[in-house]
């Protein structure tokens, strides 16, 4: 299940699987792609870490990936968590 870090400026972090490995990160990539629409604008791969971002429904987010912490999704802005809660929410109801 899902649950939900806020940062000191109030942007929420959705941790959708945080034992995970790379094959679930690909599976949340591609059900947003599939489901939601979305197209990645930008993809950051570094050892440790993974970053692609994308909009939806006008916000800029962030699918996240750490061998540490697992899958998440963020954003960057307050005005942008209920998005990310209405992703979240979405995507648990397809992997839980």
């Amino acid at each position: 299940m899902s649950y939900r870090l806020t940062s000191a400026q109030g942007t929420i972090e959705a941790v959708i699987d945080d034992n995970c490995g790379m094959k679930k990160f690909l599976s949340v990539a591609n059900m947003l792609v599939s489901e939601h629409q979305i197209k990645f604008v930008a993809k950051e791969d570094r050892s440790e870490t993974v970053d692609w971002y994308f909009k939806y429904k006008g916000h800029s987010l962030n699918l996240h990936y750490n061998i540490y912490n697992g899958v998440s999704i963020c954003n960057a802005h307050i005005r942008d968590n209920d998005v990310v809660a209405e992703l979240a929410a979405s995507l648990e109801s397809k992997f839980y």
